[in-house]
């Protein structure tokens, strides 16, 4: 039975395991403007905002040039350090053949949003992109997955939004939408033991056959 007429993802650990690479980049320019380094969790305390509003609090007057610094070393390395999870891109097929809206709403900047969608080969798949940049209110706001249903003019119920954070699950309740909670990624499973939520997955296989009968 159909059950979706809509479905959106989260970027950073749903899609792809970015995370590692994440760390890198910011203790990169820690390092280099601050003279310090960070530790894992000393960075995710600042998740929320994108890395424009975090590099523009940490760096003041040399955030041009560490900016440059932030996005040219998360380009670089993107291709040995972050990677798509095996098996997401039959899941994105699989969805498109379906022919119903499909969209991202990340916290990431747009910039880093589109380096790792165009990185991992999905960039051109989503029918609407929103970045940490085009809502005003970052997650746990529900304000891009309403964007998304007014967009297409959808029902929250016969929506699933599809993260692997509190926040998605929280930003989902608030718009009234189904949350999948994916947490095939280590860093996620760890955060999210005790996460509430509509739908939990821990492998993609699960996932694959979850979607398939959803959109039958």
């Amino acid at each position: 039975m159909k059950l979706f007429d809509g479905i959106i993802f989260d970027v950073d650990g749903t899609l792809a395991e970015t995370h590692e690479l994440i760390f890198a980049s910011f203790n990169h320019v820690a390092e280099k403007y601050l003279n310090k380094r960070l530790t894992n969790e000393e960075i995710v305390a600042l998740f929320g905002p994108t890395e424009d509003v975090i590099l523009k609090e940490w760096m003041k007057e040399d955030y041009e040039s560490a900016r440059k610094d932030y996005y040219d070393f998360y380009e670089l390395n993107h291709p040995h350090m972050a990677e798509i999870f095996p098996g997401l891109s039959d899941v994105i097929h699989i969805i498109k053949e379906k022919n119903i809206p499909l969209g991202i709403f990340t916290g990431k900047g747009r910039d880093s949003a589109t380096i790792t969608l165009k990185s991992i080969g999905l960039y051109d798949h989503f029918d609407l992109i929103l970045s940490g940049d085009d809502v005003e209110k970052h997650k746990p706001s529900p304000e891009g997955i309403n964007k998304f249903i007014e967009k297409y003019k959808l029902q929250p119920e016969r929506v699933l939004m599809i993260g692997d954070a509190i926040h998605d699950v929280m930003a989902s309740e608030s718009a009234g939408v189904k949350c999948a909670l994916v947490l095939w990624d280590e860093y996620s499973r760890n955060r999210c033991k005790e996460c509430r939520t509509d739908y939990r997955f821990y492998t993609v296989e699960e996932f694959i056959d979850f979607i398939k009968q959803s959109l039958t």
